[in-house]
């Protein structure tokens, strides 16, 4: 068993309160920022303060945002969700690009613990042939092709639909079929 099964909890993705289906709530209810105002492993952390903070609360106006200088430790950052989670970022000597990076990794996330994902299905031999995926047995000449393309029709490029295939299946039925209603007003 590998060390990140015994870490990791184990369950099926969920989507906080069926997010994005209706409109999309930023799940960080609040963030604290906290900073030594003398220590050199707060600098980035500082700079990020004296320069952008001010943006990012701007930008996100659903989260709180708390700044706590304490004496003599090293800076981090603390995030509370929605759903009560919470997540703890170490900033010793990082710079303002990457304390800004992490903020809108947490500004992105859910609020749950990083899980696997459940399968329903188990093989100790799994397959080596790699994943499915929708460009599996494309052309590879799509790959360097700018599209709208205006050199091939849809016909030229992929094969006939099953809609359109019963419609000429549905077209030839209806001109080799003699036509029933005359035949049945000639009888009356």
């Amino acid at each position: 068993m590998s060390y990140s099964s015994l870490v990791m909890k184990s369950m099926f993705p969920r989507a906080p309160l069926g997010n994005g289906l209706g409109r999309y709530v930023c799940q960080l209810q609040r963030i604290t920022l906290k900073f030594c105002k003398t220590h050199g492993g707060s600098q980035g952390m500082r700079e990020f303060i004296e320069t952008d903070l001010i943006d990012f609360a701007r930008s996100n106006p659903g989260v709180v945002v708390y700044l706590k200088p304490r004496r003599f430790r090293t800076p981090c950052l603390w995030a509370e969700y929605l759903n009560g989670g919470e997540e703890y970022i170490g900033c010793n000597n990082l710079s303002k690009e990457e304390i800004s990076q992490w903020l809108n990794w947490m500004k992105t996330k859910s609020g749950y613990q990083d899980m696997r994902y459940l399968s329903y299905s188990h093989s100790d031999h799994p397959s080596v042939q790699g994943v499915w995926s929708p460009f599996t047995h494309r052309d590879p000449a799509l790959n360097l092709a700018t599209f709208p393309l205006d050199t091939l029709t849809i016909a030229e490029r992929q094969s006939p639909s099953a809609t359109e295939i019963l419609m000429e299946m549905y077209k030839k039925q209806q001109q080799t079929e003699p036509d029933l209603s005359k035949s049945t007003q000639s009888n009356e």
